[in-house]
C-alpha cells in the first residue's frame, strides 16, 4: 500500500504546512476582486470583516488550496496559501526585513546548499533565516547571531510559525558575532557566512577563521559607503578574493489585452550586496594592480554606526514590545 507524502514522517521540516487542505492556525492569503491581498490566521468560528461583508473561517477551513469562496455581501476571494515571498512581506517585524528579490540572490550567488554549514549575523525579523533554511534543509545547520533580544524573539516567532515549528537545523544565539563566534563553531568549518548589519568590516577577522578554505562571504549593505569599507577591509585582511559588488532591481509588468507595459512603480534600490571567497591559509592574494588614493576615508569613518546614519527611521520600544508580544502568543498556541 502506496503511503501519502503529507503522512511520511521523514518529510523536509515545514513540508506538511505547504501542501493539502487549509488548516486551523495556518495563514491564508486572500485576493479580492480589485487583486487587494488579505492575510488572515484561520481560528474555527472567527470571521474575517470588511467594510463589504465578512467571510467565516470556518469556510476555509478543510477547503483545498486555491478555493474560491464568497463574503455574505456575495464577494469572491481567492484563498491562496502564502509563498515565503508573500509570508516575509505580511508577517509581524520589528527591523527591516531582506526583500525577497535580495534573499534570492544571496541563496544562489553565495551557493547555498543542502548540508551546507552557515553562518548569519543580523537576524532582523526572521526573513532572510526562512530562505537559508529552506536551501540548507535538515541535514544542514544554520547558526543566527542577533544582538537584540526582542529581535531575536521576534524573528524565532516568525520562523517557527512559517515552518510550523522549530527547525532542526537552526541555532539562534543573542550576542555580538565578535565575542560569540569563536566559542560557537571550530576554526575552518563554517561553509558560508551572511552578514546584514551596520558595520560587516569590523567582522571579518572572525569570520575569516571560521570559514573553511573556499567559503563564501556575503554582505547585505545599505549604502556605498558601507559597501567601500567592506570591500577595503577584505582587501586588507589578505585572506580573502577579490569581493565583487551588484545590485538587483526588479520592475514588474502590466498584463491586460494589449496594454502589455512595464509598470510606473517597482522595487528599486533596497540593498548592495558584495561577496568574497576564503583562501586557503598562508596564500597571499595576487597584487592588485591598482590601490585607492590615500586619505580616501576621513575621520567619520571611524566613528561607530547607528541604524539613524543609514536614513533608518529608528524604532520605538513600544512597537518592539508590542510585535514581540504578538509573535511569541502565535507561537505559543
Amino acid at each position: 500500500m502506496s503511503t501519502s507524502p503529507d503522512t511520511l514522517d521523514d518529510s523536509p521540516t515545514g513540508a506538511h504546512t505547504r501542501r493539502g487542505t487549509f488548516g486551523e492556525g495556518e495563514r491564508v492569503q486572500l485576493t479580492d476582486p480589485k487583486g487587494r491581498l488579505h492575510t488572515i490566521t484561520l481560528g474555527a468560528g472567527k470571521e474575517f470583516h470588511t467594510h463589504r461583508g465578512r467571510l467565516a473561517h470556518d469556510d476555509l477551513i478543510g477547503a483545498p488550496d486555491g478555493s474560491v469562496v464568497k463574503n455574505t455581501a456575495g464577494v469572491e476571494y481567492l484563498a491562496l496559501r502564502p509563498l515565503l515571498s508573500d509570508y516575509v512581506l505580511s508577517m509581524p517585524r520589528g527591523a527591516a526585513v531582506v526583500y525577497p528579490k535580495d534573499a534570492g540572490q544571496i541563496v544562489a550567488m553565495a551557493d547555498i546548499f543542502p548540508g551546507a554549514r552557515v553562518v548569519e549575523a543580523g537576524v532582523g525579523s526572521g526573513a532572510l533565516s526562512m530562505s537559508l533554511l529552506r536551501a540548507v534543509g535538515d541535514q544542514g545547520s544554520l547558526h543566527s547571531f542577533e544582538r537584540r533580544e526582542d529581535f531575536a524573539d521576534i524573528a524565532r516567532g516568525n520562523v517557527e510559525a512559517f515552518f510550523g515549528g522549530p527547525h532542526p537545523a537552526w541555532t539562534l544565539s543573542v550576542g555580538d558575532l565578535v565575542e560569540t563566534l569563536p566559542g560557537a563553531v571550530e576554526p575552518g568549518t563554517v561553509d558560508r557566512v551572511v552578514l546584514d548589519m551596520l558595520a560587516p568590516w569590523e567582522c571579518l577577522g572572525v569570520v575569516g577563521d571560521a570559514l573553511a578554505p573556499g567559503g563564501v562571504l556575503i554582505c547585505y549593505v545599505a549604502t556605498a559607503t558601507q559597501l567601500s569599507r567592506v570591500a577595503e577591509a577584505a582587501r586588507d585582511h589578505g585572506g580573502f578574493t577579490e569581493p565583487q559588488a551588484w545590485e538587483s532591481l526588479v520592475r514588474g509588468w502590466h498584463l491586460e489585452g494589449l496594454a502589455v507595459r512595464p509598470e510606473h512603480r517597482m522595487h528599486g534600490h533596497t540593498g548592495f550586496l558584495i561577496t568574497t571567497r576564503r583562501l586557503a591559509p598562508g596564500v597571499t592574494p595576487p597584487l592588485r594592480k591598482r590601490r585607492p588614493a590615500k586619505g580616501a576615508y576621513g575621520e567619520a569613518a571611524t566613528e561607530q554606526w547607528e541604524p539613524e546614519d543609514l536614513g533608518e527611521r529608528p524604532l520605538s520600544e513600544k512597537k518592539i514590545r508590542r510585535v514581540r508580544r504578538s509573535v511569541t502568543e502565535t507561537s505559543e498556541t
